[in-house]
């Protein structure tokens, strides 16, 4: 067998990186994501493409913040752990896959051949997520009224509302953040990934009970794909009473409000409460993600 070459791509050869088959259905799920050419890149072997992978960041962004399409044809784990290995870029490795994808044997085989390449380049497997989106045919969730909403201008109270939430979190990457420097960290990363949405500072929201105590935080957003659920967090002294729901079918009306035709959002597959709260709201599972951290 001949040795694989790895080949950087730019904007006179990007049609290479369509040549390989396409079995878990990436290029539908991306068709709204923009990949830079020269963030790509192709592991041949005897002139043919056998694994790829296409780095991706934010309009803005000097350097890319994951790999998010990541390709190995059935035998050639070696050749797409060669390519994760070669680029300069230690970030996070995201794998979407089909709802249900366990229960196709060769929807499964194919997933497991990328996850074998992930593992043999060092990428460990930090967190499964349920991807949600939802449109209007399935109907606005009805707003439950038992709260209010207000803009509020001043980041510290959103840091310290941050704080609080990841004190008692679910979340892989607030508790990987947590690990690495402290509620600090965990709250400053979620406060630095809302200024980094193209969305106004101005939606960020946090809700009130009639009485006048804050509840949590809901942060309407746009990333580079659309309109997303930026954030749904509940602060511990006010769960129990189901307001992860009111913020989320709040946050659901705001976006609409102004202008979405459709809303994405994500959670842990073992946030079990959020993602009943989604599937009450009406968002259907539309992917299954797998995060790999690299070593």
């Amino acid at each position: 067998m001949t040795d694989v070459v790895i080949r950087a791509l730019d904007a006179s050869d990007a049609d290479l990186f369509d040549t390989l088959p396409d079995p878990l259905g990436a290029r539908e799920g991306h068709r709204l994501t923009r990949h830079r050419p020269d963030w790509k890149r192709v592991a041949l072997r005897d002139g043919r493409v056998v694994a790829r992978g296409a780095w991706w960041g934010g309009p803005d962004d000097t350097e890319p913040l994951n790999v998010n399409w990541f390709d190995v044809a059935e035998g050639e784990e070696e050749a797409g752990a060669t390519l994760l290995r070669s680029v300069p870029w230690q970030v996070e490795l995201e794998l979407n896959l089909p709802p249900g994808w366990r229960d196709d044997p060769a929807l499964r085989a194919a997933a497991e051949t990328r996850f074998t390449a992930a593992r043999k380049a060092g990428y460990d497997l930090l967190v499964e997520r349920l991807l949600y989106r939802w449109t209007p045919d399935r109907g606005l969730p009805e707003r439950p009224g038992r709260l209010t909403f207000r803009a509020e201008p001043d980041d510290a109270v959103f840091f310290d509302a941050l704080r609080r939430i990841h004190s008692v979190t679910l979340d892989a990457h607030a508790l990987k953040a947590i690990e690495q420097g402290g509620l600090d960290q965990a709250a400053q990363e979620e406060l630095d990934f809302f200024h980094w949405c193209p969305s106004p500072r101005e939606w960020w929201q946090v809700a009130y009970t009639p009485q006048g105590e804050p509840v949590g935080i809901h942060i309407p957003a746009h990333n580079p794909a659309g309109p997303c659920i930026g954030f749904i967090g509940v602060l511990p002294d006010q769960r129990g009473h189901g307001y992860a729901y009111d913020l989320l079918a709040e946050c659901t009306h705001f976006l609409v409000e102004q202008g979405a035709e459709f809303v994405a959002a994500a959670t842990d597959q073992g946030n079990f409460p959020m993602a009943a709260n989604f599937a009450k709201a009406g968002y259907p599972v539309v992917k299954e993600r797998l995060n790999f951290d690299p070593a």
